[in-house]
């Protein structure tokens, strides 16, 4: 027997930015600092890692840093202390903690059917893009709150563009309902 309450959505990375409010070599970073590299022919970052939260950060010249990989908010802000932090011991005695931002929330959900997407573009077509030449998803664009939906045959769903997690709850309640309707029977078989 099947549960009667939705599916929630996990979050699956966070993506936050902050400001260390001076201008940074990133050669001195990159050699100083475990975990990081740089290539500036490849790109203009020092890309740094730490294990605990497992997350991944862009720290640019400008002192501008993007922090992602993180499955909450807090542990985004952790995080990204945790880079400033290790910037601050490699010689810049002066950085700040300033104009921390939550960028992007991503998080998925399996609705437990599935969906008949050719169907829902059409009723859907202002909000919707379906061409499964090009990707096997449809892409909603929900404008309240203001996200974007990649939803799939088999009923996995992927909610992106969030600043706050509210708003991807929200759009989850939102685009449930509809996922129902357009849920696909299955026939089974007989003995």
């Amino acid at each position: 027997m099947q549960s009667c309450t939705n599916p929630t959505p996990t979050l699956q990375n966070v993506v936050s930015t902050v400001n260390v409010g001076c201008k940074l070599d990133l050669k001195l970073i990159a050699l100083s600092a475990r975990n990081s590299e740089y290539n500036p022919h490849r790109f203009s970052a020092v890309i740094m890692r730490i294990k605990e939260p497992k997350t991944t950060a862009l720290i640019f010249a400008s002192g501008k840093l993007v922090c992602t990989g993180a499955k909450s908010e807090a542990l985004s802000k952790v995080a990204a202390r945790k880079y400033v932090r290790i910037v601050q011991k490699i010689g810049y005695p002066d950085v700040k903690f300033v104009d921390f931002k939550v960028q992007n929330i991503v998080a998925s959900c399996d609705v437990q059917f599935p969906i008949k997407l050719e169907h829902l573009a059409t009723m859907h077509y202002k909000y919707s893009n379906y061409e499964p030449e090009l990707f096997p998803g449809l892409i909603y664009r929900m404008t309240k709150p203001k996200v974007s939906l990649l939803i799939f045959v088999s009923g996995k769903v992927v909610i992106t563009g969030a600043k706050k997690r509210e708003d991807t709850m929200a759009a989850f309640d939102n685009i449930y309902p509809v996922l129902k309707a357009f849920k696909k029977r299955v026939v089974q078989e007989e003995d």
